[in-house]
C-alpha cells in the first residue's frame, strides 16, 4: 500500500543501523501522523506527511533512537492538527518522553504576543528550555530545518529570505555548537543560496573552473599520500575533497581574501586507528611537502569547545598548489561528523549520553540565563550568536586552565568567564606577563592574569558596551541590579521622560504613571520602580518599549490634554521651563545659562547626560554615569545642584551643521615607524579634526591620546573601527581625563 511504501526508505535506515528499534511504535507514530495531516498538502503540493517522514529518515540517518524516530513523525501534529490531537494524547500513546520531544518542538500557537520579534524570542526561548532538558530537541529541530531548506524553492521569495537568515544566524551555528558538521555545511550552502544568490553562483563557478584546470590533482596527490602512508605500515582511509561554496564565500567576504588567496581550496582527509598514529602522519606529511607557516592548529591536545578534535595543517604540493590535510582517528572522525549525536549512534544507554553531555552543553544553561534578564529579543539573539559563535580563541589562566571565548572577546570577558566576583572586582590585567587595556582582546594561547582589587567600586556602566559574550553582559546586570538600585531607577526614569517628550504632547505626573502602570501590567512588571531599574541596569532598553509606550499613549491620552510639563527624573526642580541652550542641550528649569562640555567625560551627542550647576561657570554637562558627577549627587550638600539635561533631537545629527564636540581616543600600538602617519591620515580621510595629540611609552608599545571631533557616539566608534583596522594598532578605546 501507498501508507506503507512512504516508509520503506525509514524502515531500510534503520534496520541497517543495527540498533533494537521498537519498529511497533514507530510504525504506529506514522500511522498518527497520516491520519492526523491527511487533507494537508505543503507549499510544494506534495501531500504533507512527506515531510514528516523525510525528517524521520535524516533523524535515523544520525543514529538516533526510537523516541526520537517517533517525535520526528509526531512533530508538527500538536502545532498544526491541534484540534485533533493533544500532548495528553502523545504522552498517553507514546509515553512521556516522545510527548516532552513534541511539546518542544511545538511552537507557541497559542499565545498572543504583541510582535513578531516578541514571538520569536518566546518560540526559541522554549525550544532551548527544553533542550536543556533533553538534547535530542534540537538534535530533531535541525533534522526539521534541514529538509525545509531541501525545499525551500516552494516558497514566496520574502519567505525564502527570512528562513534562510534565521538558518544562517541560528541554525548553522548551533549545528556547528554541536559539532554536527555535516548539517551545519550543507544548511550554510543552502541559506547562501537565497540570501545571496549572486555571490554564490559566482562562487560555484570559479570552484568549477579552478578544479576543472586542476582535476586531476586530487587523484594525483592522493595517490603520493597513500604511498608515503603505506611505506610506514599504517592503517588508514582517505580521501580528497574541494571545500564547499560557502566555507570559500566566507573567508572571501569575512576576510577580505580574493578567491586566488584561498590556500585551503583542497583538502584531503586521514583517518587512523590512533592518536599516536595522527602524528606520525604529521610528520610523513611535513616531511614530504613543505608547510605553511602558522597553519598548523591541534585540535586534538586542545579540543574545541563543540569537542571536535583533529590536526589541521597547510602544506605545499608539488605542483606549487597548496592543500590542508586534516588527521583524526575514527573516533574522532564519527564525532565530527554527527558531533554529540554520536552518543546515541555509538552508545546503547540515552540516559549514559544524557549525563556524559550535561556537562558539555552547559554553554545552554548560561543562554538561558542571559535571557531571563533582558526581555529584548535582539539583545538575546546578539546573545545567541555570540554563544555559538564558530570562531573561538582559547586562553589560559596562571594556573594553566583553558578557557574558550569568542574571538572578538576582551580580558572583561575572560575575568566574567572565571567568576563573575573577578569580573566585579577587575581593576587591571596582564597578558603573557605585561600590563593590557581591560578592552583589548587576547590572542589565541595567551596566559592572561587578571588583577582585582576589594577597593574596586564594581564595573563600569561602559563595559556593557565593550563586552562580547552574553555571559559577562549578564554578570554586569546583574551587579547594577543589586548593587546599583537607586542609580537605575534614576537612569531609567530619565530614559522614559526621553522618549515621553519625543511624542510633542504635554502630559501630567499622574497620566505618565496611568500609562506606565498599564505597560508593567501587560509586562507581568511586579512595579514603577521595577521597570526603571530595568531600564536603567540595561535589562531592557526603552527603544523596544517604544511601540507599546506611544500606543498605549495614544490611548490614555486621547485628545491633547491641558499644558503641563513633566517632571525631572534626576532631581526635583522648579517647574519645567524646557529651553534649548548652546550646545544642542536642553537643560530643565535653569534660564540664562552658559553650558560647557565637562573635560572629565566629554559627553556626546548619544550618551545619557546631567547638568551640574557650578559657581561662576554656568552649568557643566557630564555623563550620566561620570565618577565625578556620581560623586556630587552622592554628596548631600551638592545634590541639589545636579539638574535634569537632554540633547536636542538634532544634536549631533547633521553632519554639515560644523557643531563638533570632542572626545578622547586612546591609541594602543606597537611602536611602529609609520604608526603616526597612518593615525593622521586615517583621520584626514574620514575628514575627522584632530585638536591634540601626545604618546605615552608602555611595555611593548606606546598610548597615543588624541583629542577629536565628532558629531555623535556613532559617529565616535565608526573613528574607533577605523583606526582599529590599521597595522600595528592592538586597541582603540574611549580616554577619560
Amino acid at each position: 500500500m501507498y501508507i506503507y511504501g512512504l516508509i520503506a526508505k525509514l524502515v531500510m535506515i534503520l534496520d541497517d543501523n543495527g540498533r533494537p528499534y521498537d519498529m511497533n511504535k514507530i510504525k504506529r507514530a506514522y500511522r498518527y501522523a497520516w491520519r492526523l495531516h491527511e487533507g494537508q498538502r505543503r507549499a510544494s503540493g506534495e501531500p504533507y506527511i512527506c515531510h514528516p517522514v523525510a525528517v524521520a529518515e535524516i533523524v535515523a540517518e544520525l543514529g538516533l533512537d526510537t523516541d526520537s524516530v517517533c517525535a520526528a513523525l509526531l512533530h508538527d501534529t500538536v502545532e498544526d492538527c491541534g484540534d485533533k490531537i493533544s500532548l495528553a494524547v502523545i504522552k498517553k500513546e507514546f509515553g512521556e518522553t516522545v510527548m516532552n520531544l513534541v511539546d518542544g518542538l511545538t511552537k507557541l500557537v497559542q499565545i498572543p504576543f504583541d510582535d513578531k520579534e516578541e514571538e520569536h524570542m518566546e518560540n526559541l526561548r522554549k525550544m532551548f528550555l527544553a533542550m536543556a532538558k533533553d538534547v535530542r530537541v534540537i538534535f530533531i529541530k535541525l533534522c526539521d530545518r534541514l529538509h525545509n531548506m531541501r525545499t525551500l524553492m516552494a516558497k514566496p521569495e520574502k519567505k525564502q529570505r527570512l528562513t534562510a537568515l534565521e538558518t544562517m544566524q541560528v541554525y548553522a551555528p548551533l549545528a556547528h555548537r554541536l559539532g554536527m558538521q555535516r548539517i551545519k555545511q550543507e544548511l550554510e550552502n543552502l541559506a547562501l543560496q537565497y540570501l545571496d544568490p549572486i555571490g554564490y553562483e559566482e562562487v560555484r563557478k570559479d570552484v568549477e573552473e579552478k578544479y576543472g584546470a586542476n582535476r586531476d590533482f586530487v587523484a594525483r596527490t592522493k595517490e603520493l599520500l597513500m604511498d608515503k602512508l603505506a611505506e610506514n605500515n599504517l592503517v588508514f582511509t582517505i580521501d580528497g575533497r574541494v571545500k564547499s561554496v560557502y566555507s570559500i564565500y566566507n573567508k572571501m567576504f569575512t576576510k577580505n581574501k580574493s578567491f586566488d588567496e584561498i590556500y585551503d581550496f583542497y583538502a584531503f582527509r586521514i583517518i587512523t586507528e590512533t592518536e599516536l598514529e595522527c602524528y606520525t602522519v604529521l610528520g610523513i606529511i611535513h616531511d614530504t611537502f613543505r608547510s605553511m607557516p602558522g597553519r598548523f592548529k591541534d585540535y586534538i591536545s586542545t579540543p574545541k569547545p563543540n569537542l571536535y578534535q583533529s590536526l589541521h595543517t597547510t602544506v605545499i604540493g608539488r605542483d606549487g598548489i597548496p592543500f590542508e590535510v586534516q588527521i583524526r582517528t575514527y573516533k574522532m572522525h564519527q564525532f565530527a561528523e554527527y558531533g554529540m549525536a554520536a552518543h546515541w549512534k555509538y552508545k546503547s544507554g540515552v540516559k549514559e549520553s544524557n549525563e556524559k553531555m550535561e556537562e558539555k552543553l552547559t554553554w545552554i544553561s548560561k543562554l538561558i540565563e542571559s535571557e531571563d534578564s533582558t526581555r529584548d529579543p535582539d539583545e538575546f539573539i546578539r546573545s545567541l550568536k555570540v554563544d555559538i559563535i564558530q570562531d573561538e580563541i582559547f586562553v589560559f589562566t596562571p594556573k594553566g586552565d583553558v578557557i574558550t571565548l569568542p574571538h572578538d572577546a576582551t580580558l572583561i570577558d575572560f575575568a566574567y568567564a572565571i567568576h563573575s566576583a573577578v569580573g566585579n572586582k577587575m581593576v587591571g590585567a596582564k597578558v603573557n606577563g605585561v600590563i593590557a587595556p581591560i578592552d583589548s582582546t587576547p590572542n589565541n594561547g595567551d596566559i592572561v592574569q587578571i588583577i582585582t582589587s576589594s577597593a574596586s567600586r564594581g564595573p563600569s556602566r561602559d563595559w556593557l558596551k565593550v563586552v562580547k559574550t552574553g555571559e559577562a553582559r549578564n554578570k554586569i546586570r546583574q551587579w547594577f541590579k543589586k548593587e546599583q538600585r537607586n542609580e537605575n531607577i534614576q537612569v531609567g526614569k530619565s530614559e522614559i521622560e526621553k522618549e515621553f517628550k519625543r511624542y510633542g504632547r504635554p502630559y501630567t505626573p499622574a497620566k505618565r504613571d496611568e500609562i506606565l502602570t498599564n505597560i508593567i501590567g501587560r509586562m507581568g512588571i511586579a512595579s514603577l520602580d521595577d521597570l526603571y531599574n530595568t531600564i536603567g541596569y540595561g535589562g531592557l532598553t526603552v527603544s523596544k518599549l517604544s511601540t507599546k509606550l506611544k500606543d498605549e499613549f495614544d490611548r490614555v491620552m486621547g485628545s491633547a490634554e491641558p499644558p503641563a510639563a513633566p517632571e525631572s527624573f534626576v532631581v526635583t526642580t522648579q517647574p519645567s521651563r524646557a529651553k534649548p541652550h548652546k550646545g544642542g542641550v536642553i537643560v530643565d528649569g535653569v534660564e540664562g545659562c552658559e553650558v560647557k562640555f565637562a573635560k572629565c567625560c566629554n559627553p556626546l551627542p548619544g550618551d545619557a547626560i546631567a547638568g551640574f550647576i557650578t559657581k561662576g561657570y554656568g552649568i557643566s554637562i557630564h555623563k550620566i554615569d561620570c565618577p565625578n558627577l556620581q560623586s556630587a549627587a552622592n554628596d548631600p550638600a551638592m545634590q541639589g545642584r545636579v539638574v535634569h539635561a537632554a540633547w536636542e533631537k538634532a544634536a549631533g545629527q547633521n553632519s554639515g551643521d560644523g557643531n563638533l564636540y570632542e572626545a578622547i581616543l586612546q591609541v594602543y600600538a606597537e611602536n611602529d615607524l609609520m604608526l603616526m602617519v597612518s593615525l593622521t591620515s586615517a583621520l584626514a580621510d574620514m575628514r575627522v579634526s584632530l585638536h591634540q595629540i601626545n604618546t605615552q611609552s608602555r611595555a611593548g608599545g606606546i598610548i597615543v591620546n588624541m583629542v577629536v571631533g565628532c558629531r555623535n557616539v556613532d559617529h565616535f566608534y565608526s573613528i574607533m573601527s577605523r583606526l582599529k583596522s590599521i597595522n600595528h594598532v592592538i586597541n582603540v578605546r574611549r580616554g577619560y581625563t
